[in-house]
């Protein structure tokens, strides 16, 4: 079971039975607004309500990585770009859509749909 802190503090809970074992796995100190796993379960997205997304790997259990930073576009959510992990979607409040290479945060296409988005 993988969760966030407030403080931007990603934790994981092994639970086997009746015991389980905590583990602080990534501190990035910003608030994580969501969690999301790739499709093959490879990789997590942790994304700040700030608008920088991070990349972390379980099976690696290195530290996140900061893979873009949206900061100066209201940035509301983003997720993985299916079939496969190299690709994320972002949208922001204003509507903007944006795509994104995760292996070196590159912006690659955007589309604004005209309107205001909400969660």
């Amino acid at each position: 079971l993988y969760f966030s802190a407030q403080e931007g503090i990603l934790i994981f809970y092994h639970i086997k039975d009746l015991q389980y074992e905590i583990k602080i796995c990534a501190d990035i100190s910003q608030p994580i607004s969501s969690l999301i796993f790739s499709p093959d379960y490879t990789s997590l997205l942790l994304v700040t309500d700030q608008g920088t997304v991070y990349s972390y790997r379980p099976a690696h259990s290195g530290e996140a990585v900061k893979l873009l930073d949206t900061s100066s576009s209201c940035f509301l959510a983003a997720d993985f770009l299916t079939p496969g992990n190299n690709y994320c979607v972002s949208v922001t409040i204003s509507g903007e859509v944006q795509v994104w290479s995760l292996e070196d945060g590159t912006l690659l296409s955007k589309l604004n749909l005209g309107v205001e988005v909400q969660v």
